[in-house]
């Protein structure tokens, strides 16, 4: 089976995103890098991006739970979702961080693009919530 077809890929994702989440928080709210996000002014910013991504961890938590116990591995509305969830990240949280440490200006474009990949995901998770398969009756 592919992986990327599977609940273990968003499981993988949000433990990845999870473990980043905090690492890059801590590194943030600390030391030499919160010195330097001060000094460009962005330090709400990478607290945005931080917050984000670690939402969107727990988010695919749940998005792999529900892949795992309901929806099997031929859901193909599932996988998209978390697709887009993870792409979405990657594309918000990513170029907030790049931006906030003084990237290329020519990323501000791809913020927006991860929002819309978010949004993306989240109304996939909405359809499939509406249209997915019925929980089984105890």
């Amino acid at each position: 089976m592919n992986f990327l077809m599977s609940y273990r890929f968003p499981f993988l994702c949000a433990a990845i995103f999870g473990l980043t989440g905090v690492v890059l928080g801590a590194a943030g709210a600390h030391g030499s890098l919160r010195q330097r996000l001060d000094a460009f002014g962005t330090h709400g910013n990478w607290e945005t991006a931080v917050q984000y991504q670690l939402i969107h961890a727990v988010v695919l938590l749940f998005v792999a739970l529900w892949w795992k116990l309901n929806a099997g591995d031929k859901n193909r509305r599932t996988a998209r979702a978390a697709g887009l969830l993870v792409l979405g990240v990657g594309f918000f949280s990513g170029s907030i961080y790049v931006l906030a440490l003084g990237g290329p200006r020519w990323l501000g474009p791809v913020t927006p693009v991860g929002g819309l990949l978010l949004v993306g995901g989240w109304g996939l998770l909405l359809l499939e919530a509406i249209f997915g398969p019925k929980p089984a009756r105890p």
